[in-house]
């Protein structure tokens, strides 16, 4: 409860979004499912939180096919919101362009998942996801449908190994996993100018001193150090945004303009490899986000009509 009296008070906090905290004693997808449609007439949006995968995928699309009012899972999709975000700003830096960039992803979870996809939608070149077994690629036996899928449309070569053969000529490394899971070594076989986004939380994959002069730009989940990747740069102004518009539902086009919002709040002369997100504390950024989104759900058609 403390955690969802938490995400609650940043609601109301940054988005002016008044957000009941709601913890559920359920083990099965059924369970969560049959139990938000029956509350879902109180609330204006839904907001999932601490929900493992695979079940957070199924309850998510089924609560959006059922539902006519915003479902957001906010460990998938915010998490990769502010990841794009990010990324936008240090290709900037690096002079890459997006198409262009190899991506390794360690942690297939739900973060992982929905980081995955959100970097297919916006254009980046390749993407090979692994997980404690090793790459994913099309074929691989012995995973979830999830990750099936996952294999299935992305690693196009089909490489395979364990995360260290696999970043050997990458451009960005994105942890969404566990703590010392890459060492110095692994991100000096990268590409020239390596991008290394270390998100576990407490103990990234990699500490940014360990690589200080390796990586051109480095960026973990913590408070401590620069470029913090922090959820709450998204959700207020995703959600303020949507009930402005009085959206149904929170498209793919939604997500992509939190995160241009999210991105453009960092100024050509604040953008610098240790300034690539703003602050969690500026407040400018729900000011951004919050229309952004609102004229994507207008000009992608969900919005209520009026009777």
């Amino acid at each position: 409860m403390p955690v969802m009296e938490g995400k609650a008070l940043l609601f109301k906090e940054f988005g002016g979004v008044d957000g009941f905290p709601i913890c559920i004693n359920a083990r099965t997808a059924d369970e969560v499912v049959d139990f938000v449609q029956r509350i879902a007439p109180t609330f204006g949006g839904i907001n999932l939180e601490d929900i493992k995968a695979p079940e957070c995928f199924e309850i998510e699309e089924r609560l959006r096919a059922s539902l006519d009012i915003p479902v957001f899972h906010d460990d998938q999709h915010g998490t990769a919101v502010v990841t794009l975000a990010a990324l936008w700003n240090a290709l900037k830096i690096t002079s890459k362009k997006i198409e262009d960039i190899s991506v390794v992803i360690l942690g297939v979870g739900a973060a992982g998942m929905a980081v995955g996809k959100i970097l297919m939608d916006a254009g980046v070149g390749e993407i090979v996801g692994c997980d404690r077994e090793g790459a994913m690629y099309s074929g691989r036996t012995g995973v979830n449908s999830a990750k099936q899928w996952f294999g299935e449309h992305t690693n196009p070569s089909r490489k395979m190994g364990m995360v260290s053969d696999v970043l050997k000529g990458a451009d960005v490394f994105i942890g969404l996993s566990g703590p010392d899971l890459i060492t110095a070594s692994d991100v000096r076989n990268m590409a020239k100018d390596p991008i290394v986004f270390a998100m576990a939380n407490p103990n990234p994959e990699i500490r940014p001193e360990q690589i200080d002069g390796l990586a051109k730009v480095v960026a973990t989940g913590r408070s401590d150090y620069p470029n913090q990747i922090n959820n709450v740069l998204a959700f207020p102004g995703i959600f303020r945004g949507a009930l402005d518009a009085q959206a149904t539902t929170i498209t793919e086009k939604m997500k992509v303009a939190a995160a241009i919002a999210i991105a453009e709040s960092v100024t050509p002369e604040q953008l610098s490899p240790s300034f690539i997100v703003p602050s969690v504390f500026d407040r400018s950024v729900v000011e951004r986000v919050a229309p952004a989104v609102a004229a994507a759900a207008v000009a992608d058609g969900v919005i209520r009509k009026s009777s």
